[in-house]
């Protein structure tokens, strides 16, 4: 039956695992229970939303590229930077299209071109949604310094000399010059410290 949908119910249990996958990264700057590959992604999008829209890119677009962008990690897991200098990367259109397997390919079709789309890096969209993922790395990071994790420094440096587009590197630029709780005292009412 074409519209079978059994294959989309596999993918929404597979992929409910990444509210349970935490970012690896972390864990080298000593961060004992990183946020998860959903958590960060659910603020990518979020971010990505907000790029795009300051850049006169399609912002329903660019968050659904960064919803889809890490959910191939269901498989892989989340490999950092330097898992990935001892391992052979995984191809995440190659994942992708073995997750859509089975599913009716008008949805299977559409999340293989959205995948392409943020790997190749060319579409404005795409350009917003991989700046996003920068950033809210940034902005992770900016978090867990603040919480105490002083090495986390260095995933906000190399993020930050990541971003591309001009509101990204403004919105950088806010983030780095504000303190984590300044948005709870300036919605209390409280002045600046």
């Amino acid at each position: 039956m074409a519209d079978d949908l059994s294959a989309v119910a596999h993918f929404l249990y597979e992929a409910g695992t990444l509210k349970h996958a935490r970012r690896t990264g972390w864990w080298m700057a000593g961060v004992r229970d990183p946020e998860s590959v959903a958590e960060h992604s659910w603020r990518t999008s979020l971010i990505a939303s907000v790029i795009a829209t300051l850049e006169g890119a399609d912002p329903a677009r660019a968050a659904y590229l960064a919803v889809w962008h890490d959910t191939q990690e269901t498989r892989t897991g989340d490999v950092n930077y330097l898992g990935k200098k001892y391992s052979t990367e995984a191809d995440p259109q190659a994942v992708t299209a073995d997750q859509v397997a089975g599913m009716p390919e008008v949805l299977a079709a559409a999340v293989r071109e959205l995948v392409a789309e943020y790997e190749a890096k060319e579409s404005r969209e795409a350009v917003c949604a991989r700046d996003a993922d920068k950033l809210e790395c940034m902005l992770q990071g900016i978090e867990y310094k603040a919480q105490g994790y002083e090495n986390a420094q260095r995933w906000i440096d190399n993020s930050r000399g990541r971003i591309v587009t001009e509101t990204g590197q403004r919105l950088a630029d806010e983030l780095l010059s504000q303190g984590s709780l300044d948005w709870l005292r300036t919605a209390l009412g409280e002045k600046q410290a």
